[in-house]
């Protein structure tokens, strides 16, 4: 199944309420928000991009009726202590601690970019807790290349950020505002979202990704160590939504239509939406916000079918 999207323009939504939680996993504690913790629903978990921070969720938590549970990945944002080892694997513990820890039993999880993949090896490692999937321009394995991925070439001016340090916040603002998939999008929600993601180190601004990390979680993009399997083993229901523009706004974006036709023909059941005039970025924070919280809908059980499976565990 195939549909496309055109997202409207829509008014801000209401901020939603949050709580700051900090989980123990191996090496220390992964820092997460639960927002509006007392909605009724099923809870929702996010998890964010290969060089981002779960404030890039905060424009879905304020659409969806729902708890929703954004963390910040090992070696970024609040995280950015965590030390390695990396990877999606790794991810996906980490995870699956903060979903325990929030007291979620089965949940709807979205993933963002190199989120998806790790809400795949989620699904793979910690079935029970894992009732649906929906992958926001990621998931899929990226098209290889004959001699790797390599993070300047995926991420462009994402990577070299981190290599960087700012003289203030506002220069930062000014960094990102400079980027072609940022800039002529700009809008609130982007500007906390750059503004969470600027951290005091050792007197220095410096972006809170971890570049070690952001390598290392790369190289494992293209499917490799069993992932490919992991993804064509899953039975959970999955939605992939596609942005038509890539991580500098240029098209074709992550996936062009010759490599997602490979992939649907490995996934018969994958459901794939396009969400028109978005890129790899404001799919989530932009405009694209609207179709992602739709899809978030439509992949939440019914009341009657969430209590026949509670009774059925």
């Amino acid at each position: 199944m195939e549909r496309q999207v055109t997202p409207a323009a829509q008014p801000a939504a209401a901020a939603a309420t949050e709580t700051a939680l900090r989980v123990p996993v191996d090496g220390g504690e992964l820092v997460a928000t639960l927002f509006d913790a007392a909605a009724p629903g099923v809870p929702i978990v996010a998890i964010h991009g290969i060089t981002a921070n779960h404030r890039s969720f905060a424009p879905l938590a304020a659409r969806t009726p729902a708890p929703m549970l954004a963390v910040d990945l090992r070696g970024r944002g609040g995280s950015r202590a965590l030390p390695g080892p990396f990877g999606l694997v790794q991810h996906a513990d980490d995870v699956a601690a903060a979903i325990r820890a929030a007291g979620f039993e089965r949940v709807i999880v979205v993933g963002h970019s190199m989120g998806a993949f790790v809400a795949v090896r989620l699904a793979q490692r910690h079935p029970e807790l894992v009732g649906a999937l929906l992958l926001v321009d990621g998931g899929l394995p990226l098209r290889p290349a004959d001699d790797g991925l390599r993070a300047e070439d995926v991420l462009g001016p994402a990577i070299e950020r981190l290599a960087r340090t700012f003289p203030s916040g506002a220069a930062y603002r000014d960094f990102w505002r400079a980027h072609p998939a940022f800039g002529p999008y700009w809008s609130a929600a982007i500007e906390e979202y750059v503004d969470h993601d600027l951290v005091d180190v050792d007197g220095a601004l410096r972006p809170a990704a971890i570049a070690d990390a952001v390598v290392a979680d790369l190289v494992e993009l293209d499917g490799r160590d069993g992932y490919a399997d992991a993804l064509r083993a899953l039975t959970v229901p999955m939605e992939l939504l596609r942005s038509p523009r890539g991580l500098i706004d240029q098209a074709p974006g992550l996936y062009d239509d010759e490599w997602l036709a490979t992939w649907r023909s490995r996934l018969p059941e994958l459901s794939v939406t396009d969400v028109e005039h978005t890129n790899h970025y404001t799919i989530l924070m932009g405009q694209g916000v609207d179709a992602v919280a739709a899809a978030v809908a439509r992949l939440a059980p019914a009341p009657d079918d969430d209590a026949r499976q509670k009774e059925a565990r």
